[in-house]
């Protein structure tokens, strides 16, 4: 039996491939959520998210091997279009992972969180949701919502012990990305627009949500947390 397991959603590539490497990285068990169930740490699972029963079954599983005392929200999806060219379907599927299906492993996952004595929920928005942002109407939407489900989980489930936070990178290295970013006038526009100079790397984003899951500040919920090298609030 595994004791005090922390579950990764969206885990087999880019920021979440990252954060399960940090927790394990740590000593924490970690169960590794995605469609391929790949996973270089821990215990990886098969599971769209999108469906409920599906998600019911994997906790299910999960619990089976022991306590869980963590949930790390962080997969999701990016999608750009004109908003006037916006299909409804094409908004409803971004809203659907980034935030319903968000919703619904938090929910799912609350019993257990519980029953373990409280835990830690981390989701993983982005700094969009506070900016207008052209082409991105679905993306900005989702990620607001993000914020907003952080909150109100936060203020009632605070008296169970379940701490939830969000944070809210800006924009992040990984293997998805990463010729874009290594593009010219993409790099010297970012360096520019971003006061520490340039973007972060996965693992900046990991660091942080370790340490958040080792550390006990029960006063510390309900809060988005932007990591973006100051872009957001640069004038």
């Amino acid at each position: 039996m595994l004791d005090n397991q922390f579950i990764v959603t969206g885990a087999s590539k880019g920021i979440g491939s990252s954060i399960a490497r940090e927790l394990d990285r740590r000593g924490l068990p970690v169960a590794c959520i995605s469609r391929s169930g790949d996973t270089s740490v821990g215990r990886g699972y098969v599971c769209d998210i999108t469906d409920e029963e599906a998600v019911k079954e994997m906790l299910e599983a999960i619990a089976r091997e022991g306590s869980i005392a963590g949930l790390v929200n962080n997969a999701g999806v990016h999608m750009t279009s004109p908003s006037f060219s916006l299909k409804t379907k094409e908004y409803e599927s971004v809203m659907k992972l980034n935030a319903t299906a968000l919703m619904v492993v938090s929910r799912e996952t609350y019993p257990y969180l519980k029953s373990h004595g409280g835990g830690k929920i981390i989701n993983i928005g982005s700094f969009f949701d506070k900016l207008g942002v052209v082409d991105n109407l679905a993306y900005c939407a989702s990620k607001a919502a993000v914020g907003a489900i952080t909150r109100c989980l936060a203020v009632e489930w605070a008296r169970e012990n379940i701490s939830v936070l969000n944070i809210a990178p800006g924009y992040v290295e990984t293997n998805l990305n990463k010729d874009f970013l290594a593009r010219e006038k993409v790099r010297n526009w970012l360096s520019q627009r971003i006061p520490v100079g340039g973007v972060g790397q996965a693992k900046d984003v990991a660091r942080l949500v370790g340490a958040l899951m080792m550390e006990d500040i029960p006063f510390l919920t309900g809060e988005t947390i932007y990591m973006d090298g100051g872009q957001g609030m640069y004038h």
